[in-house]
């Protein structure tokens, strides 16, 4: 992977621990930065489907970045106004699903 196509501002987050509960006895969770890395973020595909008696929507992404033995799938990826859900880390390149 040449450093320019790593063109995309992404930034890793992780789940905090303890998960917070909230005043309804659900779970609150919040997200902290685990590293803000250049990347390259590629759409794979996109499809609407209906579940749960509701329209949805899932767009998978490829996103390469430098290798790093830290991201797990229990992590996202925040990149812009986009939430990437991980399903995958495969090296360099972690497979994504964008959370709609």
């Amino acid at each position: 992977m040449r450093a320019g196509e790593l063109r995309e501002r992404i930034t890793i987050q992780r789940k905090t621990t303890p998960v917070a509960q909230d005043g309804f006895g659900g779970e609150s969770i919040t997200w902290v930065t685990l590293a803000t890395v250049w990347a390259k973020v590629e759409a794979l595909s996109g499809r609407e489907f209906i579940g749960m008696g509701r329209q949805e929507a899932a767009v998978t992404h490829k996103v390469t970045l430098r290798e790093r033995d830290d991201v797990t799938p229990a992590m996202r990826i925040a990149w812009g106004a986009q939430i990437l859900q991980i399903e995958a880390v495969l090296g360099g390149t972690i497979m994504c699903r964008e959370v709609v």
